[in-house]
Protein backbone atom coordinates (compact mmCIF):
# COMPACT_ATOMS: atom_id res chain seq x y z
CA UNK A 1 0.00 0.00 0.00
CA UNK A 2 1.32 3.41 -0.91
CA UNK A 3 -0.16 6.86 -0.52
CA UNK A 4 1.81 9.58 -2.25
CA UNK A 5 0.87 13.14 -1.32
CA UNK A 6 2.00 16.23 -3.17
CA UNK A 7 1.12 19.87 -3.68
CA UNK A 8 2.37 21.46 -0.49
CA UNK A 9 4.33 24.67 -0.49
CA UNK A 10 4.64 28.16 0.87
CA UNK A 11 1.93 30.77 0.29
CA UNK A 12 0.84 34.09 1.71
CA UNK A 13 -2.27 34.36 3.81
CA UNK A 14 -5.34 34.43 1.59
CA UNK A 15 -3.71 32.25 -1.02
CA UNK A 16 -4.66 28.81 -2.28
CA UNK A 17 -3.07 25.41 -2.66
CA UNK A 18 -4.30 22.11 -3.99
CA UNK A 19 -3.04 18.92 -2.41
CA UNK A 20 -3.14 15.63 -4.28
CA UNK A 21 -2.76 12.06 -3.12
CA UNK A 22 -2.49 8.99 -5.30
CA UNK A 23 -3.15 5.62 -3.74
CA UNK A 24 -1.98 2.19 -4.81
CA UNK A 25 -2.39 -1.25 -3.35
CA UNK A 26 -5.88 -0.71 -1.97
CA UNK A 27 -9.40 -1.07 -3.29
CA UNK A 28 -9.69 2.67 -3.64
CA UNK A 29 -13.37 2.86 -4.52
CA UNK A 30 -14.42 1.29 -1.21
CA UNK A 31 -11.98 3.23 0.96
CA UNK A 32 -12.79 6.31 2.97
CA UNK A 33 -10.15 8.90 2.14
CA UNK A 34 -9.09 11.75 4.36
CA UNK A 35 -6.65 14.53 4.92
CA UNK A 36 -5.15 15.13 8.33
CA UNK A 37 -2.63 17.70 9.47
CA UNK A 38 -0.12 18.09 12.23
CA UNK A 39 1.38 21.39 13.25
CA UNK A 40 4.63 21.52 15.24
CA UNK A 41 3.99 20.65 18.86
CA UNK A 42 0.38 19.68 18.23
CA UNK A 43 -1.51 16.46 17.73
CA UNK A 44 -2.55 15.25 14.33
CA UNK A 45 -6.08 16.35 13.52
CA UNK A 46 -8.68 15.53 10.92
CA UNK A 47 -9.06 18.16 8.22
CA UNK A 48 -11.52 16.55 5.83
CA UNK A 49 -12.80 13.17 4.82
CA UNK A 50 -14.68 11.84 1.81
CA UNK A 51 -16.33 8.47 2.17
CA UNK A 52 -16.62 5.76 -0.44
CA UNK A 53 -20.18 7.04 -0.92
CA UNK A 54 -18.83 10.56 -1.58
CA UNK A 55 -20.15 12.06 1.64
CA UNK A 56 -17.82 14.66 3.12
CA UNK A 57 -17.00 15.97 6.55
CA UNK A 58 -14.79 18.87 7.55
CA UNK A 59 -13.14 20.25 10.62
CA UNK A 60 -14.95 23.38 11.76
CA UNK A 61 -11.78 25.39 11.27
CA UNK A 62 -11.71 24.73 7.51
CA UNK A 63 -15.41 24.67 6.61
CA UNK A 64 -16.17 27.00 3.75
CA UNK A 65 -12.49 27.29 2.80
CA UNK A 66 -11.36 23.75 1.99
CA UNK A 67 -12.92 21.20 -0.33
CA UNK A 68 -12.11 17.50 -0.53
CA UNK A 69 -12.81 15.46 -3.62
CA UNK A 70 -11.95 12.06 -5.04
CA UNK A 71 -11.40 10.53 -8.46
CA UNK A 72 -11.96 6.81 -8.26
CA UNK A 73 -10.92 6.25 -11.86
CA UNK A 74 -7.41 7.43 -11.04
CA UNK A 75 -7.19 6.52 -7.32
CA UNK A 76 -6.77 10.16 -6.42
CA UNK A 77 -7.99 12.34 -3.57
CA UNK A 78 -7.63 16.11 -3.55
CA UNK A 79 -7.81 18.90 -1.02
CA UNK A 80 -8.47 22.35 -2.43
CA UNK A 81 -7.45 24.90 0.16
CA UNK A 82 -8.57 28.50 -0.28
CA UNK A 83 -8.30 31.58 1.92
CA UNK A 84 -5.37 30.04 3.71
CA UNK A 85 -4.45 31.34 7.14
CA UNK A 86 -1.18 31.14 9.06
CA UNK A 87 -2.84 28.70 11.44
CA UNK A 88 -3.25 26.28 8.52
CA UNK A 89 0.52 25.80 8.55
CA UNK A 90 1.19 22.10 9.11
CA UNK A 91 2.28 18.88 7.50
CA UNK A 92 -0.71 17.42 5.71
CA UNK A 93 -1.16 13.66 5.52
CA UNK A 94 -3.30 11.58 3.23
CA UNK A 95 -5.17 8.73 4.91
CA UNK A 96 -7.04 5.71 3.64
CA UNK A 97 -9.39 3.65 5.76
CA UNK A 98 -10.23 0.41 4.04
CA UNK A 99 -12.44 -2.57 4.65
CA UNK A 100 -11.85 -3.92 8.13
CA UNK A 101 -10.95 -0.44 9.44
CA UNK A 102 -7.37 -0.70 8.27
CA UNK A 103 -5.64 2.67 8.17
CA UNK A 104 -2.84 3.70 5.86
CA UNK A 105 -0.88 6.94 5.81
CA UNK A 106 1.08 8.87 3.23
CA UNK A 107 4.39 10.56 3.87
CA UNK A 108 3.03 14.07 4.39
CA UNK A 109 3.40 17.30 2.50
CA UNK A 110 4.30 20.58 4.19
CA UNK A 111 2.08 23.63 3.89
CA UNK A 112 3.42 26.93 5.17
CA UNK A 113 1.23 30.03 5.25
CA UNK A 114 2.86 33.35 6.02
CA UNK A 115 1.07 36.44 7.22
Amino acid sequence: VQLQASGGGSVRAGGSLRLSCVASGIMFSVADMGWYRQAPGKQRELVAIVSSAYSTNYADSVKGRFAISRDNANNMVYLQMNSLKPEDTATYYCNAETVGNRNYWGQGTLVTVSS
